[in-house]
Parts: structure tokens; sequence; C-alpha cells
């Protein structure tokens, strides 16, 4: 058996050194280094960092939401088990509306899916709050229909859908016209849960002391 490195912290520093040397972390402001860095942790694709839209404000808006307390809301149970609750600076609640009771009847009446569905139910509390998608390209679509008809903004929309149906086009819409929300998305097909929670993660609580920014 090949030696490997068995110290945790040793592997997070070493992780994230490589991520920011391979990727050139510098050329981004620094507000967005520690997101683009646990995207790219998460996943293993320095090249994602190339492929990343966002506006100008969005980690500060949502570093500062999570901060005041503000809620997430996630598109499934895999975003929101990925969120590391004690990062979390004030406790916050992590909603997930998905699998709720009444959700495929609501579907079947607006004749969009289940997750499209879930979105609707968030309209209480999306005002402020942090919303990690990173399943659905019909949730993305369904807030920016909602965001467009009037709904209050969100802090920050993290836009991760993943597939080869509507997944490009969501994020490319979130892109183009985010209905004055703050955002962050991986263009293309590429995403994932995994990449939802980790933006999340990063807005809480950066990248641990000692690695280089």
């Amino acid at each position: 058996m090949r030696p490997y490195e068995t110290d945790p912290q040793a592997i997070y520093a070493q992780s994230f050194a490589t991520v920011q040397k391979e990727a050139r972390i510098e050329r981004f402001a620094p507000a967005m280094r520690p997101v683009i860095t646990r995207l790219i942790h998460a996943c293993g694709m320095v090249e994602i960092a190339d492929r990343l839209a966002f506006s100008d404000a969005a980690a500060e808006a949502g570093s500062a939401a999570l901060h005041a307390g503000a809620p997430v809301l996630c598109d499934c149970e895999m975003v929101g088990a990925g969120i590391i609750r004690r990062y979390l600076p004030a406790g916050n609640e992590v909603i997930v509306t998905l699998n709720d009771a009444d959700v495929p009847d609501r579907a079947q009446r607006i004749g969009n899916t289940r997750s499209a569905a879930a979105v609707d139910k968030w309209e209480g509390r999306i005002e402020g709050a942090v919303v990690a998608i990173g399943n659905a390209p019909t949730a993305l679509f369904r807030l920016l229909e909602h965001l467009e008809a009037g709904w209050p903004k969100p802090a920050v929309i993290l836009g991760f859908p993943v597939g080869f149906v509507g997944a490009a086009e969501s994020k490319a819409e979130l892109a183009a016209r985010p209905q004055g929300a703050e955002f962050i998305a991986l263009r293309g097909r590429k995403g994932g849960s995994a990449m939802a929670s980790a933006a999340v993660n990063a807005l809480a609580v950066g990248i641990p002391e000692g690695t280089v920014q």
C-alpha cells in the first residue's frame, strides 16, 4: 500500500492550496475566492472556475444574509444534507419543501414538476433568503417566473441544477435575467447538490484558516 495522508487538517490545507494554485484564485475578487475554492473542492474540476457566472455583490450579500439569520431554501434534500449546520452563523433554518405532502397535488394543478411546485411554497420565506438549487432546472425556472411576477427578492440565488434537459438553459436565464437578485451559477450541464451546498458552506464560513487567499 502506498503511503497516504491521514491528518484531516493537512488534507484540507493541501486540497485548498492545490485548488487555489491551479485555478489561479487570486484573479477573482476576494469575497468570491472562498466560494470558488469550495466549489472546485466539491467536484474536483478546476476548470469550472472559468464557467462560473456571478453578480458583483453575490458573495457579500449571501454571507451577510446568513449572518443576519436568513433561512436557506433548498430544492432537494441532498442540498440540505450537504449544508454543515455547525458552520451556519446564526443557527439558520434549512428549508426543503420538496417532500411536503401537498406538493404532488400542487404539481398536477400547475402542470409542472414536483420541484417547481415545491418552489411555490417559498413565497412567505423568500425575501432576503439564501436560495440553493442543486438538482432541478424546473425549480430555478419556476423561481425566476415568480420573481418576474413580483415576488420579493432573495439575498442570493445559488444556481447549480445539473443534467441534460433544462439545466444549462435555466442557468443561462438566471445569468441573463436575474430579476434583480444577486446570483452565482455554473454555466452548462454540470452542477449538482454537492456544489450547491458547498456554496452555502463557503458563504457561511469561508475556508479554513491558514489556507492562502
